[in-house]
């Protein structure tokens, strides 16, 4: 998107009349509201992104699930802030192939180091918890496991392959690495067992992949959802952005032209929450009322689904937001749903 306007910043930048129609008149009064608050070292959270401690009945009886199946949990790993809520409703994210990644993300709570031997059993105990949750959808991400030949990418397919025998009704959603060196294989294996989703997050802007994202590159991580999409255009793609890390407002824009431009299907955006002081600090706390008005703007450019708040994470939500995914591409093909 080109805007008229001074390099220096003395005029301001001109908006396309499209985009303003598109996004509503809220749009520009949003974005002229989005002044980030000072963020100092661990700095206090605002009140728009406390939530409260898990204690329910369902959140004790999902971990106990998780631990009598040997599974390991991105929500914990990661510290989701939405465990609470997801737990309680039986919603849980699984995390195959350990709990150590081979990467050091400066963003990312997962341990690093060298990881233990793929574990044999995991596909079928993927699919027993999920038939025991009675889950009507899951999500199944991993760590990086650049040490292994494929990547990870044949674990991948044994799970999608345990739960389609297990729980033939059960759509499922993989949140996978960038497999580097090693995409095109291990996307045409994966995309071979039919996942519903395939989502894979571009994290932050491009600039900001030397510091957050080291071990990864971003016109990789884009070409791999594009690759998913030319070999099979049914399987939904999905990819994320956290917001305040440094990022600038155009940037943001820039990354959602190239997600469309990689036919991306969904967009979700959320808060970036610094898991501990060692770990990348946040920039600044993006309000809610500019988190709905980058949704807006990512409407006009044609995703089929955008989910954007300080709390959205990928998986959140996720069985929902796939039904709305579905609906709306019906929608958009003019196809009734029986």
């Amino acid at each position: 998107m080109i805007l008229s306007g001074s390099s220096d910043g003395s005029n301001p930048p001109t908006w396309p009349a499209t985009i303003v129609s598109a996004a509503g008149r809220g749009y520009l009064a949003c974005m002229n509201d989005m002044t980030p608050m000072a963020a100092p070292i661990r700095a206090r959270k605002p009140d728009w992104i406390r939530v409260k401690a898990p204690t329910s009945a369902g959140f004790a009886k999902t971990r106990e699930l998780m631990r009598s199946k040997s599974l390991t949990t991105v929500c914990e790993e990661a510290a989701c802030p939405n465990i609470g809520e997801c737990w309680s409703k039986k919603h849980a994210t699984v995390m195959i192939l350990g709990d150590t990644c081979t990467r050091a993300c400066a963003f990312c709570n997962v341990k690093t180091g060298m990881p233990r031997a793929v574990d044999r059993m995991e596909p079928q105990n993927v699919a027993d918890a999920a038939a025991q949750m009675g889950l009507n959808h899951i999500v199944i991400t991993s760590v990086d496991r650049d040490d292994l030949p494929d990547g990870g990418a044949s674990q991948f397919v044994k799970v999608i392959q345990a739960i389609r025998a297990s729980n033939p009704t059960t759509t499922i959603e993989i949140l996978t690495p960038d497999f580097r060196n090693k995409a095109q294989a291990a996307i045409e294996s994966i995309v071979e067992a039919r996942p519903d989703v395939y989502n894979h997050n571009l994290e932050t802007v491009p600039r900001l992949y030397p510091t957050i994202r080291p071990g990864a590159r971003y016109y990789a991580s884009l070409r791999l959802l594009e690759r998913v999409k030319k070999h099979d255009p049914s399987i939904f793609t999905k990819s994320g952005v956290m917001l305040g890390l440094g990022e600038e407002r155009l940037e943001i824009h820039q990354v959602m032209d190239d997600m469309r431009c990689a036919d991306i299907d969904f967009l979700t955006m959320g808060q970036y929450l610094q898991p501990t002081p060692r770990h990348a600090k946040v920039a600044e706390f993006v309000p809610p009322k500019a988190f709905d008005a980058y949704a807006s703007i990512a409407r006009a450019k044609g995703f089929l689904l955008v989910a954007s708040s300080p709390l959205t994470r990928s998986s959140y939500h996720a069985g929902d937001d796939f039904e709305r995914l579905r609906a709306n591409r019906d929608a958009k093909l003019g196809v009734a749903r029986i």
